[in-house]
């Protein structure tokens, strides 16, 4: 019987992170990072990829209409935005005082909290 091994995806960009769109129809967007799909390496973008849906009305919500909600964005097309200078900037890793792994900002060396 084989063994199952541990297959953790790393990921650059974190909830809450403030991105900016590289590449599609919202190009040059930014926003903070609502959710991140791990296992579909996918990130939704406050006020990215805005779908519309229209909703029948029914009787457990009477009132009908359009719901405009953020679709999610392969994250391989947002760019994470370095606080201090407000560009967009890669990410590193490197160990911390504490031994543990903490990111950082290829442009400025700053620590990304």
């Amino acid at each position: 019987m084989e063994r199952k091994k541990n297959q953790q995806v790393k990921l650059n960009i974190r909830k809450g992170d403030k991105v900016r769109v590289i590449a599609g129809d919202d190009k040059g967007k930014e926003g903070p990072v609502l959710e991140v799909l791990v296992d579909k390496r996918r990130v939704i973008v406050e006020g990215v990829n805005v779908m519309t849906k229209h909703t029948k009305p029914s009787a457990g919500k009477p009132e009908g209409g359009i719901k405009k909600t953020e679709a999610s964005i392969h994250i391989s097309n947002v760019q994470l935005i370095d606080g201090a200078t407000g560009k967009v900037t890669r990410v590193g890793r490197k160990l911390n005082e504490k031994n543990k792994l903490q990111r950082f900002s290829k442009k400025t060396g700053e620590l990304i909290k």
